[in-house]
């Protein structure tokens, strides 16, 4: 198959604006560009956020516009291979850093993405996700489903940080997208977390399961760290240490669209991952790591992100000698195997 074609300057203006008049377009002169040979040529660049120059231009935020006119303080991560102003950190994936500072509170709402937290720093916020009140600490994952409401509030002495991890880009493109407003929830007794914090054992009523799709909120850095730790010690010849946030009772990814995982380095350790398809976010909770992706490469300090495009070759180093490096990573994994377009290429 050819691989050059004719342009659309090729074509007679009178006839361009004939086809123009008609809403109509000629494939040929963009086929090769919507499906390129042999693989995909992504938009998403490898890009590194650092948490350092970053979070001082978050703290002004916080200065410059009070909440009530933010609603939800946020810097968006963006990737330039897709342009600023589109906030996007690959095709699926949108990263935002979020502040909240003592005494606030994030009004109650809900929305079609799907959203996740890393909480990056601080204590004594808490977010409320369908009247179950998840206190947030560094490391921990809290789940914030599409529809299910929400809200944040903090009622510590010190700012409080984290990292947002929604499948934005994909909502807006199916048009999808919306958001409704809501009233403060009244908080319910008990958490799920503590339901589930033994692996291997369910609570099981006599009669029936859960029906929750979303039976898990919050999964805690304390015991996601233990299990990694009890992994790599019980496992030693184990390559990658790594775990995925799942659902509890199917063992399913814990979102729809995007999956989450954590990954520990050993001290020193060199690890090569596959190439795949699905774009990947890494960002480091603790220790300090070195994301060689693609032809760059990126030293990562701690609550530092960056993002590998797919089909991208990519591999991490823990640049300590002595103590582990833990990542915490979201990527596209659960939509690439929903559509049939999932590939590893080594």
């Amino acid at each position: 198959m050819t691989t050059t074609l004719g342009r659309l300057e090729d074509l007679p203006q009178s006839y361009r604006d004939e086809l123009s008049a008609q809403n109509l377009v000629p494939l040929w002169p963009s086929l090769r560009a919507v499906l390129p040979p042999g693989q995909p040529r992504p938009n998403t660049r490898a890009t590194h956020w650092a948490y350092e120059g970053l979070r001082p231009l978050l703290l002004r935020a916080g200065e410059l516009t009070p909440i009530e006119k933010a609603e939800r303080r946020v810097l968006v991560l963006a990737n330039p291979g897709h342009g600023l102003e589109k906030m996007q950190a690959s095709a699926a994936i949108y990263l935002g850093m979020q502040l909240l500072l003592p005494g606030e509170w994030a009004p109650s709402h809900r929305h079609t993405p799907n959203a996740v937290r890393m909480i990056v720093e601080g204590e004594g916020a808490y977010t409320t996700v369908d009247g179950e009140k998840c206190e947030m600490q560094r490391g921990d994952l809290i789940l914030t489903p599409t529809g299910l409401w929400h809200e944040h509030g903090h009622d510590g002495s010190a700012p409080v940080v984290w990292l947002d991890v929604l499948d934005l880009p994909l909502m807006y493109y199916l048009e999808v997208s919306y958001h409704v407003d809501g009233q403060r929830q009244a908080v319910k007794s008990g958490t799920a977390e503590q339901a589930y914090a033994i692996g291997g054992v369910l609570p099981t009523p006599v009669f029936e399961r859960s029906r929750k799709a979303y039976p898990m909120l919050r999964y805690p850095w304390a015991n996601v760290r233990r299990a990694l730790e009890a992994l790599a010690t019980s496992q030693p010849d184990t390559e990658a240490v790594q775990v995925r946030y799942v659902n509890p009772e199917t063992g399913d990814d814990c979102q729809n669209v995007l999956g989450y995982s954590a990954l520990m380095l050993r001290p020193g350790q060199t690890l090569r991952l596959p190439v795949r398809s699905p774009a990947a976010v890494f960002h480091l909770i603790e220790g300090a790591a070195e994301a060689r992706i693609g032809e760059q490469a990126f030293a990562l300090a701690e609550a530092d992100t960056c993002c590998a495009p797919g089909y991208t070759a990519v591999t991490l180093r823990n640049r300590s000698a002595t103590q582990p490096a833990c990542l915490f990573i979201a990527d596209e994994t659960p939509l690439h195997r929903k559509l049939g377009v999932l590939e590893t290429r080594g």
